[in-house]
């Protein structure tokens, strides 16, 4: 069995990331020439605040503005996050993703009766589950988690076609306070219709209500922001479909999340 997404990688957080903030928050998104920048990766209880676990980096993937790929430097985990350096000398803008993939299974034992549950990839879940298991239910996961960074004048991001990804009608790092940014999301290379995207402000630890901003894209997938004020913000979006490459799975959930720099 095979997944057709890219970077398959089933990380030990995908199941904690369902009921936490899970992100990627780079040192800077701006800057006017090369230089290296350092991003944390968690998954958290507050947002862009590393107090659960670290994200695991088995699905990162560091595009440059030329379609290259770089590898990051200084990769460390610890307990409450993973850290990186990545060296940005080319102009343009950079795409810094973590990709996860996989399925989960569940069943019920046959001589006990006794519910059961297992996670892995598409190669092996069907391992997993016993040959005389009863009420056996598959489901495919696919995930991307990303953020954006540019040197210099930003750059077109070509657009990858393959589950849930953001689209910028401009730059994805030109964002300022009270200015409206237009995004479009995709779903497969498509528009992604009436989904709800949720956008939070950091900083959560300080506030009494989390204050979030929840959009409905429109026939287009499109959906506006306009931004209340400068910091960084967190961008999720989940939804699920019954279009699976697993051969046991009946249902695939998507999620995506983007973190995002705002300028005063």
């Amino acid at each position: 069995m095979k997944i057709s997404l890219l970077a398959i990688a089933l990380t030990a957080a995908l199941g904690t990331a369902q009921a936490h903030n899970v992100w990627l928050l780079p040192s800077t998104t701006v800057l006017s020439k090369g230089d290296v920048i350092t991003v944390d990766a968690a998954v958290s209880n507050d947002l862009f605040v590393a107090n659960h676990n670290a994200l695991r980096l088995d699905g990162l993937q560091i595009t440059a503005p030329d379609g290259g790929t770089l590898k990051p430097d200084n990769v460390a985990q610890l307990k409450q996050r993973s850290v990186f350096d990545v060296s940005v000398a080319q102009p343009g803008t950079y795409r810094i993703a973590v990709l996860n993939g996989g399925a989960s299974a569940s069943w019920k034992d046959k001589a006990t009766g006794q519910p059961k549950r297992a996670r892995g990839t598409a190669e092996t879940i069907g391992r997993e589950i016993p040959a005389d298991a009863t009420d056996v239910v598959v489901t495919q996961s696919a995930g991307r988690i990303e953020t954006f960074v540019t040197v210099g004048k930003p750059s077109q991001l070509k657009p990858i076609g393959q589950g849930l990804e953001l689209i910028a009608t401009g730059s994805p790092t030109d964002l300022v306070k009270g200015e409206k940014s237009t995004f479009t999301l995709n779903l497969d290379g498509q528009p992604a219709k009436d989904l709800e995207v949720t956008v939070t402000a950091g900083n959560t630890q300080y506030r009494d209500k989390l204050e979030e901003l929840k959009i409905k894209t429109d026939s287009k997938g499109q959906f506006s922001v306009t931004w209340p004020s400068a910091g960084m913000y967190w961008l999720d979006v989940n939804t699920k479909d019954n279009k699976t490459t697993v051969p046991q799975a009946k249902e695939r959930r998507l999620s995506y999340a983007a973190t995002l720099e705002v300028m005063p």
